[in-house]
């Protein structure tokens, strides 16, 4: 059977440098892998405890709960804004981490990478999303770091699925990711 990796994007824009890295974990996962990315974060109100009541739980953070439930690991590719991580994937974990204690995030291995414009890749982005990620419960694989830089350069004529060092870089990640989860 086949490891399911569900991959968060934390950038809403279509031709974004990190959902090509996200399509570049798809197009190089390892054979025995089924590498997805989700889409609808750009759906998921705002989180509201008010809202996150049984019975009145909006679609868009029921789906991602169910899809997240259904993982075997989550991957979570994130620019960086500000310092930071987007506010969309912030409010993504945040729906991840209720219930309390028993979110769908609880106990998932979970990695973060992503690539950025800056000349660190996006590490501070990367580190606050680990973080969270964290604290929602997710068991977050600490070795696994990949921060891109120089990213509107570097992929300025290139997707990263056909830059060999990323393809290289995403196999062996997902290899570890599969290692992880099949132990979990």
């Amino acid at each position: 059977m086949a490891t399911k990796v569900l991959t968060l994007v934390g950038s809403l824009r279509n031709g974004s440098t990190n959902r090509q890295l996200a399509e570049a974990t798809v197009e190089n996962a390892p054979e025995g892998m089924e590498v997805s990315v989700y889409s609808g974060l750009e759906n998921l109100p705002f989180y509201n405890e008010d809202k996150d009541v049984e019975g009145q739980v909006p679609a868009a953070a029921a789906a991602l709960r169910a899809a997240v439930a259904e993982a075997d690991a989550l991957l979570v590719v994130s620019p960086e804004y500000n310092g930071t991580m987007p506010a969309v994937l912030k409010n993504a974990i945040d729906w991840l981490s209720r219930p309390f204690g028993a979110s769908a995030a609880t106990g998932l291995p979970t990695a973060v990478i992503g690539t950025a414009f800056g000349q660190y890749g996006g590490v501070w982005a990367q580190d606050e999303a680990r973080k969270a990620l964290g604290i929602a419960g997710a068991k977050v694989i600490e070795d696994i770091k990949i921060a891109i830089p120089n990213s509107v350069v570097r992929f300025a004529e290139t997707h990263p699925k056909d830059d060999a060092e990323v393809a290289e870089q995403v196999s062996g990640m997902l290899s570890d990711i599969r290692r992880i989860a099949e132990a979990n």
